[in-house]
C-alpha cells in the first residue's frame, strides 16, 4: 500500500493547496526511498548499487531530472493489485555530464527484480523517443529480471518497443549499456542492438538461456559467470566492448566514452584544446618498430606514442587482440584508430578483427570520427576453421565498412602490407582519402620467400644448389618489388615520411580533410555481408 492509499483509506486526504504539495512531497520521499531499507540493504549485500545511486555516479552532481517518477502499473491477479510501487521498477529521465545532455534509464533491482512490466516498459519507451527527438545519447543501467512473467504478453510487447526503437536510434544517437546485474533471455538483445556494452565482473550476466535450461538440455553443467559473465563476453564471445571490476570505475569509464563522441549524427565529436605540440617529433617510433618484418612489437606502444598525451580508450581489448580499435584525440580532435597488432597472430587479420574493426568503422563514421588506420598485416589467417567459418564473408563487412565511410581516412603503413589484407587495410583504392607509408613499409601480394617459391619455382628446382638459388631469387624480389618506395613511385601511397614526424603529418592530414564532404548513392540501405 503506498502513502497515497494511506491517506485515501484514512480519510486525511487534504483539502488546501499546502496540504497537498506537503502530501506530494511525502510521496515523492517514499519514491525516492524505494520499496523499504530491508530491500536496499539485500541489493548492497550483493555488491551493487542502487538504480538511484548509479544514475548519481553518472551524471553531474544535481542535473538529474526524472520522468515519470509517480508511474504505477495497472495490471491485477497473482496479487498485483496490492503491490503498485511508485517508478515500477525503472528510473527514467535525462542529466548532464560534462554539461552534455545525456538521457538515461535504470532499472531498480529492488522492485519485482526489475522485471519489464507494461507501465515499465512505456517509461523506457517514452525516454528513448525523447532522446532521439533532442539528438542525444542514450545510457542504460540494465539489472533486471527479464520479463515480468505475471503480465504475460504485455511485458513481451513491451520488449518489441524497445528493440524498435534501438534499432531506429542506431546510427542517430549513441547508445550505451551498461551491465550491473542479471539480463536474460530476449532482454539481452537491446544491449546487441547498441553501440556500445559495459559489464562489471561477478556481478552483472548476459545469456539467452540460463544454466538451469543449459543442463536440461545439453546436459552441460555451467555457472552464470561461467556462461555469460563478463570475463567471457569481453574475451570470447564479443558481446562486451568493456569490463570492470566495480560499478564505480566502470560508471566512470561510461563518462570518459561519453566525452569523446557527439551527441548526434549532425554533430561532430567535442574537441578539446591539447597542450602537446602538433611538430612534437618521436624519436622513439625507429626503436620501436623493428625493420626486420619477422620481428613482433606491440602496436599499442605506437599509437601511445602519436596521440595526445599518449591517451587511448581502447575498445573490445580483450577480444580479437589481434587487430586494436581505439578512440583517441590528435590535437584535440577525436579520432578513430585502427591498427594491426603484431604482438598477437603477427597481426594477421582473421574472422573475429575483421568483424570487430568493421563494427568499429561502422560506428565512426555513423558519429562523424575520422578514421586513421596503422597497417602491419601480413594477410588473412590461413586454416581449414576461417574458410569453412566464413573468412570470406567475414573479411568482407570489413572491407564493405571501409568502402561505405565517408568520414576523413587516412592510412600508414609502418611495415607489412601482403595481399587482401592490405586493400581491406582501407588502401588507397578503396577510398582512404591520404595514404603515408613508414621507409619501413613492404606493400605486395604476398613475402618475399612465398613469392620467389611461386615465380621462381623451375630455377630453384633445377639449381645444383637449390637454398642458395632460393636466396638469390629472394634478394632479387625485394629488389625489385618490395623496396619501400616502389609504391610510391607509383602513386599508391601519397608520400612516404618519417616516422619521427608521424604525428605531425596526421594532424596536418586532418585539418585539411576537416571540411570533407562525400555523398554516396541515394539508396534506402545498403545489403553488407553477413
Amino acid at each position: 500500500m503506498t502513502v497515497l492509499d494511506e491517506a485515501v483509506d484514512s480519510g486525511s486526504e487534504p483539502t488546501d493547496a499546502r496540504g497537498r504539495v506537503a502530501e506530494l512531497h511525502e510521496i515523492r520521499a517514499h519514491a525516492l526511498a524505494g520499496p523499504s531499507e530491508k530491500a536496499t540493504e539485500a541489493q548492497h549485500a550483493k555488491g551493487k548499487l542502487t538504480a538511484r545511486e548509479r544514475v548519481e555516479l553518472l551524471l553531474d552532481p544535481g542535473s538529474f531530472q526524472e520522468v515519470e517518477q509517480l508511474r504505477r502499473h495497472r495490471a491485477t491477479g497473482f496479487g498485483l493489485e496490492t503491490k503498485k510501487p511508485y517508478t515500477d521498477g525503472v528510473v527514467t529521465g535525462w542529466g548532464t555530464v560534462e554539461g552534455r545532455t545525456v538521457f538515461v534509464y535504470a532499472h531498480d533491482f529492488r522492485v519485482f527484480g526489475g522485471a519489464l512490466g507494461e507501465a515499465h516498459a512505456t517509461k523506457i519507451h517514452k525516454i528513448m523517443d525523447m532522446a532521439i527527438a533532442a539528438g542525444a545519447p542514450l545510457v542504460s543501467l540494465n539489472d533486471g529480471a527479464g520479463a515480468r512473467i505475471q503480465e504475460g504478453v504485455s511485458a513481451l510487447a513491451g520488449y518489441g518497443g524497445i528493440f524498435q526503437r534501438n534499432t531506429r536510434a542506431s546510427g542517430v544517437i549513441p547508445q550505451i549499456s551498461v551491465m550491473l546485474g542479471p539480463c536474460a533471455g530476449g532482454a539481452a538483445y537491446s544491449p546487441a542492438l547498441t553501440d556500445f556494452v559495459f559489464m562489471v565482473r561477478e556481478t552483472s550476466q548476459m545469456f539467452i538461456t540460463g544454466p538451469d535450461v543449459v543442463k536440461a538440455v545439453t546436459g552441460e553443467e555451467i555457472s552464470q559467470n561461467g556462461l555469460g559473465g563478463a570475463d567471457v563476453h569481453a574475451e570470447t564471445s564479443g558481446v562486451c566492448h568493456f569490463a570492470y571490476d566495480d560499478e564505480e570505475t566502470c560508471l566512470a569509464e561510461v563518462r570518459y566514452l561519453l566525452s569523446l563522441l557527439p551527441q548526434n549524427n549532425r554533430e561532430n565529436p567535442p574537441r578539446v584544446e591539447s597542450a602537446d605540440a602538433v611538430d612534437r617529433r618521436s624519436e622513439v617510433l625507429l626503436d620501436l618498430v623493428p625493420a626486420d618484418g619477422n620481428r613482433p612489437y606491440d602496436m599499442a606502444k605506437v599509437i601511445e606514442e602519436i596521440v595526445d598525451d599518449g591517451e587511448y580508450l581502447e575498445i573490445h581489448e580483450r577480444w580479437a587482440r589481434n587487430i586494436i580499435c581505439a578512440l583517441a584525440r590528435l590535437d584535440g580532435q577525436v579520432v578513430g584508430i585502427i591498427a594491426n597488432q603484431p604482438g598477437t597472430l603477427a597481426g594477421v587479420l582473421d574472422i573475429e578483427a575483421s568483424e570487430k574493426a568493421a563494427r568499429f568503422v561502422q560506428m565512426c563514421d555513423a558519429f562523424n570520427i575520422p578514421l586513421v588506420t596503422f597497417l602491419d598485416v601480413p594477410g588473412f589467417l590461413p586454416g581449414v576453421d576461417q574458410e569453412h567459418g566464413g573468412i570470406i564473408r567475414h573479411g568482407a563487412k570489413l572491407l564493405y565498412a571501409y568502402c561505405n565511410a565517408t568520414v576523413p581516412r587516412i592510412s600508414l603503413i609502418l611495415r607489412k602490407a601482403y595481399g587482401g589484407a592490405y586493400i581491406v587495410m582501407d588502401s588507397q583504392s578503396i577510398g582512404a582519402d591520404l595514404t603515408y607509408a613508414w621507409p619501413t613499409n613492404e606493400i605486395a601480394v604476398m613475402g618475399a620467400e612465398g613469392a620467389a617459391n611461386v615465380i621462381f619455382r623451375r630455377q630453384i628446382a633445377g639449381a645444383e644448389d637449390p637454398e642458395a638459388m632460393r636466396a638469390r631469387m629472394v634478394k632479387e624480389y625485394k629488389s625489385e618489388l618490395m623496396h619501400p618506395y616502389y609504391a610510391a613511385e607509383r602513386g599508391l601511397v601519397d608520400d612516404v615520411i618519417d616516422p619521427a614526424e608521424t604525428r605531425e603529418v596526421l594532424i596536418k592530414s586532418l585539418a585539411m580533410l576537416q571540411s570533407k564532404h562525400a555523398d554516396l548513392p541515394s539508396r534506402k540501405h545498403g545489403n553488407p555481408p553477413q
